[in-house]
């Protein structure tokens, strides 16, 4: 194991002489190149975190509509059955049929408009995962 690492010092002091050996304008192209590279890696770590950022934001934002919208569904729902308590109890039964499809309608409006704006940001933040991945 010492000579392996003694070969491995001898190699690397190899390079460093064949470095320290090399013109100086070719140095400076090396330190260049380093540095180039060096910023473009900067700039796309940048560009990852601002996605990254973004597709939080845009996360909670997303968390934040689906319980607004849960608690109004609730909300309806408790609004139709006390309807529904309140027109068994004067037994009209056609008004309170009418009353019954009027408000399921509407949560069934609310629910598939949700569902499409789920699988609307589902899609988007697929989109943007691509784009974060491909960065």
């Amino acid at each position: 194991e010492v000579q392996k690492l003694n070969q491995q010092l001898e190699e690397k002091n190899g390079e460093i002489q064949q470095l320290i050996n090399q013109p100086p304008y070719e140095k400076e192209r090396e330190i260049l190149r380093l540095q180039k590279s060096l910023a473009e890696r900067e700039k796309a770590q940048a560009t990852s975190d601002v996605l990254c950022r973004s597709l939080t934001d845009e996360t909670h934002q997303l968390q934040r509509k689906l319980a607004s919208t849960a608690e109004m569904c609730q909300h309806l729902a408790k609004c139709l059955e006390e309807k529904q308590r309140k027109e068994k109890e004067n037994s009209d039964d056609q008004i309170a049929t009418e009353r019954s499809n009027q408000v399921f309608l509407l949560l069934l409006y609310n629910e598939t408009s949700l569902q499409a704006l789920i699988c609307k940001l589902q899609d988007e933040n697929r989109m943007l995962k691509q784009k974060v991945a491909h960065v």
